[in-house]
């Protein structure tokens, strides 16, 4: 037979720290997607430019916006469904 160990117990404390951690992380990535897109947008880089800069700097911009605004409250909500 195989008894597994019980689990530890959870510290709340903690798992929010994480939590938080993870919302910060994805928001500062988006800030720097969209710093990059606008990069693009304004041709400052030799392996794209003209106008698939432009559409691959739009590209980017709404992806990091999406990353910055949307994904937190995502995970926000999906924190508030599950308990720890």
């Amino acid at each position: 037979m195989t008894d597994f160990p019980p689990p530890p117990p959870v510290d709340p404390e903690k798992i929010a720290r994480q939590r938080h951690f993870a919302i910060g992380l994805f928001r500062l990535s988006g800030a720097f997607i969209v710093m990059f897109g606008f990069l693009a947008i304004m041709q400052r880089f030799t392996w794209v430019q003209g106008d698939k800069a432009k559409a691959f700097g739009a590209i980017m911009v709404v992806v990091g916006l999406f990353q910055f605004m949307i994904v937190p409250r995502l995970m926000l909500a999906l924190f508030k469904r599950t308990k720890p």
